[in-house]
């Protein structure tokens, strides 16, 4: 079964992207382990994270507060020759690419005064070309009534002789980055022993047959990852994400941009619940949210979603983003209903895991 097959990979696989952010409940050694991180005391226009360790792969995490039209480019190891490259899209738009540059395009797209929020995926391996998958949520103006906006880019940096050991960005206009603002450097390696893992489980819960399931509340964090397995009895409406503070939020104060197999950006506003693709009975959620209480939540979003058995019908792909426009309560609870009375297997699964 295509359910049963998921599941055990889902527990089983050694990844490190999704295994070991669990294996810290465990009691495992190894997994992502944080290296470095800076957080603003006061408005500047650079964040840099230093004297990192060197590891065979980095997630980064960045939360940009600006204070005006700031944004930031990255720069590894102080390394300011036209020693980088580049390849973007911004909101579902035509790529773009840049070559033979002196920083990285890797940014989120803030508007003036509010927060963005990346993540940076890096191959490190001292000899080869340091590769970077990114994406990035700009909040927009603050409020359900407007949809965030997004970025998806990979850089390169074209350095075959040494690993990663700092990544900074730079700001870039006339405004900063302003206090608060953070940059997280986490590092992984097969060869690692370490019990201080990054990522705690927070939360694991299976469907019951019904229509909806949700966590529980689980223990506040200002960083979610958050993985859902929904395994329909039939293809109905929408799946339906609500997040919450004790209980979930069911008004109207959700917004997102999104866009299904690389077609045209589609946004929607002041909804009742975060929107997911539709048409499909198996399907695969990955979130990375930033979990301020004082701020807008901001997601990233990648699924994949399938309805028909076998390898002659293709998944269907999601990438969005998402806000939930709450400034006074961190996030302490995930549901999910079918969109309508469709029901949701035991096979259904949310796993989230969470760090400060």
């Amino acid at each position: 079964m295509i359910q049963d097959s998921f599941l055990k990979s889902f527990r089983e696989t050694k990844s490190p992207f999704i295994t070991n952010p669990y294996r810290h409940v465990s009691g495992a050694v190894g997994g992502w382990v944080e290296l470095g991180r800076t957080t603003l005391g006061s408005a500047a226009d650079t964040i840099s994270v230093a004297s990192l360790a060197d590891k065979r792969y980095l997630m980064i995490l960045r939360n940009e507060l600006h204070t005006g039209s700031s944004w930031g480019a990255g720069r590894f190891n102080s390394d300011s020759g036209s020693n980088y490259s580049d390849r973007f899209s911004t909101n579902g738009g035509a790529d773009s690419t840049l070559t033979s540059r002196t920083q990285m395009i890797d940014f989120e797209l803030p508007t003036s005064g509010t927060q963005g929020f990346t993540t940076k995926f890096v191959s490190n391996l001292s000899a080869q070309e340091k590769l970077c998958i990114n994406q990035s949520i700009g909040q927009g103006t603050a409020g359900a009534g407007t949809a965030p906006d997004r970025r998806e880019s990979v850089n390169k940096w074209a350095n075959t002789s040494n690993p990663i050991n700092e990544y900074s960005i730079h700001q870039q206009d006339s405004g900063d980055f302003a206090s608060g603002s953070e940059m997280v450097v986490l590092g992984w390696d097969p060869a690692d022993t370490h019990t201080s893992n990054f990522w705690e489980e927070l939360a694991s819960v299976n469907g019951d047959g019904t229509s909806a399931f949700d966590t529980g509340t689980f223990t506040a964090k200002k960083y979610l990852w958050i993985q859902a397995f929904i395994d329909k009895a039939s293809v109905g409406l929408n799946t339906q994400f609500q997040v919450g503070n004790s209980t979930l939020d069911t008004g109207s104060n959700y917004s997102r941009r999104r866009n299904e197999n690389g077609g045209s950006d589609e946004t929607g506003t002041s909804e009742a619940y975060m929107n997911m693709a539709t048409y499909s009975t198996k399907e695969f959620h990955n979130f990375f949210v930033i979990n301020n209480s004082a701020n807008e939540k901001l997601f990233i979003c990648n699924s994949n979603l399938s309805s028909t058995a076998g390898a002659a019908n293709a998944p269907n792909r999601l990438e969005g983003v998402y806000k939930w426009a709450n400034t006074s309560n961190q996030i302490n609870r995930v549901g999910v209903n079918s969109g309508n009375t469709v029901t949701l297997s035991s096979s259904s699964q949310i796993k989230v895991w969470g760090a400060n």
